[in-house]
């Protein structure tokens, strides 16, 4: 049995806009993550990886390719199956403040997913609330209060129960602690590794912060305009970066040492990000890339094997 517990097979997202015109948020993507571990997605602002992230959990149906999960196909337009799927696959949301129905209290913001998927009986689902609530550090009696009560960083701890509510194994963090002060964003990522420890879970983790993705991943995928263009473990992408983009991104991480901070040398990217809407005719990264040459300019990259466990979608690396 393969270990491979949900995987994108050329997946592409396309949206239209005004005009009549389509914009190309996800291209092509191909991206496996294996059971009980956590898969660290980055990228610029606007690159596509909240796009993928709902795409992979089903929130959107993918305009083209295919997402699988244990290895059999997720029709994502039969609602029988989406809603089985959805019991498999949750997500933890970006802004806590937006994330919870106001008018909701916590436990039946919590209990909502088990009603929806008739699990247990009305004192079976308070327990579990309760159960929940313990386990995400809140109190019991939280349940009865209304999500304006709380901070942010309690807020998403109630996002995270509810994610947990009907014990799915598959779970997209999509930016769960950019909202969130410093000093909370530790006490977040140390709650969802514990978790992930304790019930196995499978994380696809969302993120700017590239320290905190390399702390909580087991392997690192880059993205950069709809396309991944580099996939490895955490500490080979740091230690071995390839892809230009991925060289200027990374050197973008500030040490915590004065002295090395200052006499790290920086990899600046000229000019501005193509629009999703007209893509460059090869490589999409072509217009900015110190490195570009004739075969960037006409053919599109694949994302390639270079190394074991290492991949790369650049012309540069064979």
């Amino acid at each position: 049995m393969s270990d491979i517990l949900v995987r994108a097979d050329h997946i592409s997202k396309y949206f239209k806009v005004a005009g009549g015109r389509i914009l190309h948020a996800v291209e092509d993507v191909n991206l496996s993550i294996h059971r009980g571990e956590t898969l660290g997605l980055v990228g610029e602002s606007g690159c596509g990886k909240s796009t993928l992230g709902r795409t992979m959990m089903g929130i959107y149906r993918p305009t083209k390719g295919t997402l699988y999960y244990e290895e059999k196909p997720v029709d994502l337009s039969n609602r029988k199956e989406r809603v089985a799927f959805s019991k498999k696959a949750q997500i933890i949301f970006q802004d806590p403040y937006a994330s919870l129905d106001p008018r909701m209290t916590v436990g039946s913001i919590i209990a909502e997913g088990m009603q929806i998927h008739g699990l247990y009986d009305d004192a079976g689902r308070q327990a579990r609330v309760a159960e929940l609530l313990d386990i995400v550090g809140l109190n019991r009696e939280h349940a009865n209060r209304f999500p304006h009560e709380f901070s942010g960083g309690q807020r998403q701890r109630i996002g995270i129960a509810r994610a947990l509510a009907i014990e799915p194994e598959f779970i997209v963090c999509d930016e769960p602690i950019s909202a969130l002060d410093v000093s909370i964003q530790a006490q977040v990522i140390n709650l969802l590794r514990d978790l992930q420890s304790r019930m196995g879970l499978t994380y696809l983790f969302i993120a700017h912060d590239l320290n905190i993705v390399k702390y909580i991943s087991d392997r690192i995928a880059v993205m950069y305009l709809g396309s991944v263009v580099e996939l490895a473990s955490s500490d080979v992408l740091y230690a071995n970066t390839l892809h230009p983009y991925s060289v200027a991104l990374l050197s973008a991480v500030p040490v915590p040492n004065p002295d090395l901070e200052a006499s790290k040398k920086r990899q600046i990217i000229e000019g501005d990000v193509p629009s999703p809407i007209n893509k460059p005719k090869g490589c999409a990264f072509s217009s900015r890339c110190p490195r570009c040459h004739e075969a960037c300019l006409n053919a599109i990259p694949t994302l390639h094997e270079v190394e074991p466990g290492h991949f790369v979608a650049c012309h540069l690396f064979k």
